[in-house]
């Protein structure tokens, strides 16, 4: 017989019901982290329709309530610091005035960068929890070293902060409608040039026929 069957025999159902209320306790805990997360994936979204950058969201969390809901405004702001999780550390800080957040928890539609890590970092955030992992930002034409930056310097078992990857299909697809808007975004440039291309070829071609 094992351990925990010989507890149970043992201790009866106080057993049983501390194995239940741990369980609960962490399915709890996921069913949060993934209707926060969720909403940073609606960030996403919201980011990609607008043109405002790269399909990158975060939320800001305290005491189970949003302080800040935002998202990659790269090009919107033409700034390459202005990634969501940059946004997600300034924001809380102004809005509870102080530069430590050790009682908030981020979410964030994907892996962050060594940049953002750093300022996570400095914000001491008690969690981070992410859905995409980096290599699926890299997939869609986004920095090679982010992953092995991270990895490499092992930022991940240095720092005091509890990081979590939650499954989440839809902070992948979030990147893959991302490359899409891209690449339908460069074939109607492509297009748009072929045609002023032939109305200049026209022009020309009327030119020579008024001389």
């Amino acid at each position: 017989m094992d351990e925990t069957v010989e507890l149970t025999v043992l201790e009866n159902d106080k057993t049983i019901s501390v194995a239940s209320k741990l369980s609960g306790h962490q399915e709890e805990l996921q069913d949060r982290d993934h209707e926060f997360l969720s909403l940073a994936i609606e960030d996403v979204y919201i980011g990609v329709n607008c043109g405002h950058g790269g399909p990158f969201g975060a939320v800001v969390v305290l005491n189970n309530e949003i302080v800040v809901q935002c998202h990659n405004m790269v090009l919107e702001y033409s700034d390459p610091t202005a990634h969501a999780e940059i946004t997600a550390v300034r924001e809380p800080c102004k809005q509870l005035g102080r530069i430590e957040l050790s009682d908030c928890d981020m979410y964030v539609s994907c892996e962050p960068c060594p940049m953002c890590l750093d300022a996570i970092h400095l914000a001491r955030f008690k969690r981070l929890v992410y859905g995409a992992q980096a290599e699926a930002a890299i997939a869609i034409g986004f920095d090679d070293f982010i992953a092995d930056a991270i990895r490499r310097t092992a930022q991940y078992q240095k720092i005091n902060l509890e990081i979590k990857r939650a499954y989440f299909d839809h902070a992948t697809i979030a990147c893959i409608e991302f490359l899409k808007k891209k690449n339908e975004k460069e074939r109607e440039g492509i297009a748009a040039e072929r045609e002023r291309k032939r109305e200049r070829e026209r022009e020309r071609e009327r030119e020579r026929e008024g001389e």
